[in-house]
């Protein structure tokens, strides 16, 4: 499923509640770089690469007149067998994924104690349990929400589950101020309810529906309100920034279990196996 920021700007949280925004780097996909590279020119170059990479060396160079006829030749192929760049975009695309994962592992272990052991990050499931799911998410994300029923249902399931949420508000001005409230809600030991009731509210979520929402899991709003621009809230939510431009994280909901990233929303059976996979690795 697309992740939310391809909707959304990326909004950074300076002191004060103040916002400037910055677009998520975007990287284009490849059947847009390859579809800017003209056709011809694209066959050609395989064809010469398959064919002409290794000379010997009494070949002579190809004419002008040869060169025209290979392309040609090749134009022609390619038009009578399109199916053939749709397995040369599978299969860059695949390598593309899978090169981005790797990328993603390398970072996870240079970053393990930001990532599962900051400590002014909020934490859910068994404190001490033996596996843990980082979760970067924005109370304003549908796909956040979409997700939550299958980490709550694991954590009441598995006892030995760990989560560390990290307030990654990328939706704009009104994700900032839900993250630093329930961050300021933290203060008073009321994370967890708040957090729960923030990925239950439905509809528009604006200034008004998260003070009331404080409010009817017992948050004192007004202290709130005055913790919510405290620095360690401001340095906590660019740590998550950073460590979530490290992993080349684009949206909402992002997911860290064991060595593997997974961006978007996904169902509770992968959420199983990856759990099972993170603890047999230890």
């Amino acid at each position: 499923m697309e992740p939310s920021s391809r909707r959304a700007r990326r909004a950074r949280a300076l002191p004060g509640g103040r916002l400037t925004h910055h677009p998520p780097p975007r990287t284009p996909s490849l059947k847009a770089r390859i579809m800017r590279i003209p056709l011809l020119r694209l066959a050609f170059g395989l064809v010469a690469l398959l064919l002409f990479a290794a000379p010997s060396p009494a070949a002579e160079p190809l004419t002008r007149e040869q060169k025209a006829a290979v392309e040609t030749i090749i134009h022609d192929y390619l038009l009578a067998h399109p199916e053939f760049m749709v397995e040369v975009l599978q299969a860059a695309e695949a390598k593309l994924k899978a090169d981005k994962a790797e990328d993603a592992k390398r970072t996870i272990a240079a970053r393990r104690e930001e990532l599962l052991h900051d400590a002014a990050s909020p934490v859910g499931g068994n404190p001490a349990g033996d596996v843990t799911i980082v979760e970067f998410f924005d109370y304003r994300c549908p796909y956040c929400k979409e997700v939550e029923p299958s980490l709550a249902a694991l954590i009441r399931q598995d006892p030995r589950l760990r989560i560390v949420y990290k307030e990654f508000p990328v939706l704009g001005e009104a994700s900032v101020y839900a993250a630093r409230i329930a961050l300021a809600a933290r203060m008073q030991g009321k994370y967890a309810p708040f957090h729960d009731a923030m990925m239950a509210t439905k509809g528009p979520i604006d200034h008004d529906v998260i003070l009331r929402v404080a409010q009817s899991v017992g948050v004192d709003v007004d202290k709130a309100k005055a913790d919510m621009n405290a620095p360690e809230v401001d340095a906590l939510i660019k740590r998550n920034y950073a460590l979530a431009e490290a992993l080349d994280i684009q949206g909402t909901p992002a997911l860290i279990i064991g060595d593997t990233l997974v961006p978007g929303a996904t169902d509770i059976d992968r959420l199983r196996h990856l759990v099972a996979d993170a603890r047999k690795s230890g």
